[in-house]
């Protein structure tokens, strides 16, 4: 194509993709003049380039669009949804038009009278007769499954003026249906702004020009993969010279060390984008489903500038739009509900974005009617996805995590919105394909939060390479919070059984364990021998600490990551493979996929009726955990009534009337002191001093949670035969356990002797209440 219409294909839909956000921004600020001075600059540009390529269509669109847009800017005619619909539809137009530009380098049966017509009764004062949509934001499917990736657009790479060139990008997008975003440089060159009230159309501006040039994107991804062989090959050289005693060498390797480095840094750079630019196509999205629905809605964005690296920005496109259209769909509700409830008639939805810990979280958060569990679970229990039982043991949050699966829908009825049961479960497969989370809170009647988790680039990154079964593998660090030695003659004791979950005791903490050996049904070759110390790699993920157990760790060193064969990807466990700088290729593997598929979700979640079927079958008693309190006292619980152990943040508890209750995983429970309310204990040694959490124990019955805070936890032990000589509330008896005598726990008796309402109504309501006033 020729080259001056390539150019201006570019141009015209980066200003596009401005326009829509411009427009819908002058509907809630009809009065902005750099708003209108900014829309009437770019249509003004259009009209003039189109004229001068001889695209009549073009032109006659965005000149009468021109014509409304100086009336608007001039005081004559004021900004009304009416003429806010008009505009977008002339957008739509022009974006169409374009698309045949691109396809068939002319403007081919695209019809632009009714458009025109329209724009000219706003002029005269007249009722305009709208023609359907092109391209609204509502017209967007749902996200579909992992597919190959699209043609590569064009880049746009700005050198730094000090003290070498270093690009930026500025990715306008292919020609589709809806242009994608454009990345905004990076410091110290940032991406131009509207420029204010006259100053000279975006075509017209010297610098601009002077400072970019136009790079075909796949020179680019090409030069970034020869920033990978490059970093490859500086590991090879680094490994090998370090075993070589030559001080002229190891000069060199410094700095090659240091030239690489700093090479992939500035490379990596040109790959990054702001998510401001996925975020300009929401408020379009959300005023046109907003108004197909009836919802009043206010969208907050905040951390734009946050960058990510550009091809996991398209992964996240279409996730991010669909949860983003659940929102406005299923969660706000219209303004008649809003207002019965005793909320205002105008929903919010805030986007969030910000880097945490090596990754960008992206947060989607409503103040609409929530998700209710009770229906969630009613739907999974429908479907034979879990029992009836079983679901009275799990926690509200547990239950939402039912919305990740294949075709789980509770949509009444199936419309272009909602309701295939497609969705969730496709959102939740693209995010972890890049190696990133998505999770769900939600308050019923208060509102729902969607947490994405994102690396920050897949191509190149630190990694601690480890052995295990004579096999070598690389585990990207990201995830990684600490190494443990254990020695092989101490693993038996130290190493125990929780409902059949290995755990270790970590400074106190029980910590989830999870053999590579067994996760990968790796065969040890007879040559290779266990070694005498084992490592624990302390690991953690979507906010759950787990301990993954290696033969030995190796190395630390940056890896490029490669892609794999689809065999490879179906089995679940690898990321990717990488190539060592031993010149062995070497497995990534997938930290989270391995958490998901060798534990429970909450890590020392017990499996109470395969643990009392394996109790009842080796001849072993009653499992029991045994925990401390105050006056060195030793209470035992019955360990298949316990759902999780935890530490409980002094911060996150609070008092609510006469009830002490606790911010737990995004829901307010009931909390028990056991030492306030056993008979004849003493109060907890917690109560005189100043701590930051305390050791406790969730327990769960009917559907509803409480959180019992001892003073320490101690072990799990297989239980003895009670003697049954204590008759305080909450007690059962008593048991020699480890040479100690050891009271037994009625947890229900216990909980109903510090709150006798705890299983009523009552207590439910005034704990919602509560809930609603801490605002969680």
């Amino acid at each position: 194509m020729d080259e001056i219409v390539q150019e201006f294909l570019v141009e015209s839909y980066e200003n596009l993709d401005q326009l829509d956000s411009d427009l819908v921004a002058l509907e809630q600020q009809p009065g902005s003049r750099e708003l209108l001075a900014s829309v009437f600059r770019t249509i003004h540009t259009i009209k003039g380039t189109s004229g001068f390529l001889a695209f009549s269509k073009l032109e006659s669109v965005a000149h009468v669009g021109e014509n409304l847009l100086a009336r608007l800017r001039d005081g004559q005619l004021v900004m009304t949804p009416t003429t806010t619909d008009v505009l977008l539809r002339m957008v739509d137009t022009i974006r169409a038009l374009l698309a045949s530009i691109e396809a068939s380098h002319s403007e081919g049966p695209v019809e632009v009278a009714e458009v025109v017509a329209a724009i000219r009764a706003v002029l005269d004062g007249e009722e305009p007769n709208l023609p359907p949509a092109v391209g609204a934001g509502v017209e967007i499917e749902e996200p579909a499954a992992p597919a190959a990736e699209a043609p590569a657009p064009v880049v746009e790479v700005a050198p730094e003026p000090e003290p070498a060139p270093a690009p930026v990008v500025e990715a306008p997008a292919p020609v589709v249906e809806t242009p994608a975003p454009v990345a905004e440089a990076p410091a110290p060159v940032s991406a131009p702004a509207p420029a204010p009230a006259g100053a000279p159309a975006p075509s017209e501006k010297a610098s601009a020009a002077d400072a970019t040039i136009r790079v075909d994107v796949e020179l680019l991804e090409s030069l970034v993969r020869q920033a990978g062989e490059l970093v490859l090959a500086r590991n090879q050289i680094l490994q090998r010279a370090g075993t070589l005693r030559d001080e002229d060498l190891t000069r060199a390797c410094h700095r090659l060390n240091l030239v690489a480095s700093e090479m992939q840094e500035t490379v990596m750079r040109t790959r990054m984008q702001a998510i401001d630019h996925l975020w300009s196509k929401l408020p379009r999205v959300v005023r046109d489903l907003g108004n197909m629905l009836g919802r009043k809605i206010k969208l907050e964005m905040e951390g734009g500038e946050t960058e990510l690296d550009r091809t996991l920005l398209e992964a996240v496109k279409d996730p991010l739009t669909h949860i983003v259209r659940n929102a406005v769909d299923h969660g706000i509700e219209s303004p008649e509900t809003r207002l019965a409830a005793g909320k205002g008639e105008v929903g919010t939805l805030k986007l969030r974005a910000a880097h945490e810990g090596g990754q960008v979280v992206v947060e989607i958060k409503d103040d609409g009617k929530g998700i209710d569990p009770a229906i969630i679970g009613a739907k999974a229990v429908e479907k034979g996805l879990v029992s009836a039982a079983k679901l009275e043991s799990l926690t509200p949050n547990d239950i939402l995590q039912f919305l990740f699966l294949p075709g789980f829908s509770t949509a009444a009825k199936v419309t272009n919105v909602s309701g295939r049961g497609v969705g969730m479960d496709v959102v939740k497969t693209n995010i972890e394909r890049i190696g990133g989370s998505v999770d769900v809170e939600s308050v019923t009647g208060q509102g729902t939060t969607w947490r994405l988790r994102i690396p920050l680039t897949l191509a190149i990154v630190p990694a601690l390479t480890v052995e295990c079964a004579g096999q070598r593998y690389a585990m990207p660090q990201v995830n990684l919070l600490e190494l443990v030695s254990l020695d092989t003659e101490k693993m038996s004791k130290a190493i125990e059984d929780v409902g059949g979950a290995k755990v270790y005791r970590l400074r106190g903490a029980l910590l989830p364990l999870i053999r590579l050996e067994e996760a990968l049904e790796l065969v040890r070759p007879t040559d290779v021998e266990m070694p005498t110390n084992l490592v624990i790699a302390v690991l953690e993920c979507d906010g759950r600490r787990f301990g993954l157990l290696v033969d030995r760790v190796l190395d630390t060193e940056e890896i490029v990551v490669k892609p794999l064969s689809g065999a490879l990807k179906a089995i679940g466990a690898y990321a990717g493979a990488t190539i060592l700088g031993d010149g062995r290729v070497s497995l990534i593997l997938d930290v989270q996929s391995l958490a998901r598929r060798t534990m429970r979700s909450d890590g020392i979640e017990h499996a109470t009726d395969e643990a009392a079927t394996e109790a009842a079958a080796t001849g072993d008693g009653q499992r029991l955990l045994v925990v401390g309190l105050g006056d060195n006292r030793r209470v035992a619980i019955p360990l298949d009534v316990v759902t999780r152990l935890e530490e409980f943040k002094t911060e996150s508890i609070e008092r609510v009337g006469r009830r002490e209750v606790v911010r737990y995983r995004g829901e307010i429970l009931p909390l028990v002191r056991l030492s306030h309310h056993l008979g004849g204990g003493s109060r907890s040694a917690y109560s005189t001093q100043e701590v930051d959490a305390v050791p406790g124990v969730v327990y769960s019955a009917r559907g509803r949670s409480v959180a019992i805070v001892v003073d320490e936890i101690i072990d799990i032990v297989s239980g003895q035969d009670a003697h049954s000589d204590i008759d305080d509330a909450g007690l059962v008896g008593s048991a020699v356990i480890r040479d100690r005598v050891t009271e037994l726990l009625d947890v229900r008796s216990a909980i109903l002797a510090a709150d006798p309402n705890f299983f009523t109504e009552q207590a439910q309501n005034e704990l919602a209440e509560a809930s609603k006033r801490l605002g969680v």
